[in-house]
């Protein structure tokens, strides 16, 4: 079937549409949604947990010691098609808390924080010595039962 000079323009067209659509960025948000305006209005000697509480809401998480620690994380990705997303942006809220509940430091930190971390790619790296298939195959043989190496010896009578 040969189809018009027309039909296969549109064909083409559709195509390449098709395949640039799927190399687009695509964004991503995890997290807390921080408000900048809301954030700034916590003051340390005046706000108590209540009051973060009812402006910022419950935190992401808090302390494994306790609850004087609250934080808040918020991170903003990217990735194009099928790659890996990295961070384009990220803000942890750290809200320290006295013994009476009040606020006692507001800290902020932002993508500083962010390590890449690379894997070792086909293998393990390990320490010792490097064998090949024929050592692991047949490196024991001769040393089972040799002397000195645990076998018994034949100088001793026992």
């Amino acid at each position: 079937m040969i189809l018009g000079t027309g039909r296969r323009a549109a064909l083409t067209a559709l195509a390449v549409g098709l395949a640039l659509a799927g190399c687009t960025r695509v964004r991503d948000h995890q997290g807390f949604v921080l408000d900048q305006t809301l954030v700034s209005a916590i003051q340390p000697g005046v706000d108590t947990k209540d009051s973060v509480s009812n402006t910022l809401g419950r935190p992401t998480f808090t302390s494994e010691f306790g609850d004087r620690d609250w934080y808040y994380l918020s991170r903003d990705t990217s990735n194009m098609a099928f790659n890996r997303p990295r961070p384009s942006g990220q803000t942890v809220l750290h809200i320290r808390f006295d013994d009476k509940g009040n606020v006692a430091s507001v800290d902020r930190k932002g993508l500083e924080q962010v390590a890449d971390i690379r894997p070792s790619g086909d293998k393990t790296p390990t320490l010792g010595r490097h064998r090949s298939l024929l050592d692991e195959l047949f490196g024991n043989i001769g040393t089972v039962g040799a002397a000195g190496k645990g076998a018994p010896t034949t100088d001793n009578p026992h």
